[in-house]
């Protein structure tokens, strides 16, 4: 582990497999799920999971996407879905960028912003604000009738 790498447990799903189960159309055990240790990269958007974790949790690939490196190269990726996130007792449904075979999986600015969680290097965790800690507190910038 490199000097204020925040690295975190992650399980994923299948959104598909989910929402099947939901339907009663799917065993719950057969809903396609793996537990990774992933990197928290907040200088990542998107969240990346390796193509190989792609195929397991069978997720559709459906668009591409132009991504800029940290050494100023751009490369395509392909877009993944639809996934379901569970960090701690937080959970979102996103897509995935999907990297090449064996890379790490990162988990991008997105992710942290809609589950609501905080990096602190220092301390090296991800944990949830202190002001929302039952359930994440999105910010918005246009009125909303109550």
């Amino acid at each position: 582990m490199k000097i204020g790498e925040i690295r975190v447990k992650v399980r994923f799903e299948n959104g598909m497999d989910v929402r099947l189960c939901d339907a009663r159309k799917l065993a719950k055990r057969k809903i396609r799920t793996i537990e990774v240790d992933a990197i928290v990269d907040t200088g990542a958007v998107m969240m990346l999971l390796p193509k190989e974790a792609v195929e397991k949790l069978g997720l559709v690939v459906f668009d591409k996407t132009i991504v800029s490196l940290a050494d100023d190269r751009r490369i395509q990726l392909d877009r993944a879905g639809d996934l379901v996130v569970h960090i701690g007792d937080r959970t979102m449904v996103t897509d995935c960028l999907v990297g090449p075979a064996g890379c790490e999986p990162l988990i991008g600015q997105l992710i942290m912003e809609s589950l609501d969680l905080i990096a602190d290097p220092a301390r090296r965790t991800l944990t949830v604000r202190p002001e929302s800690p039952l359930r994440p507190t999105l910010k918005m910038k246009t009125a909303v009738a109550a």
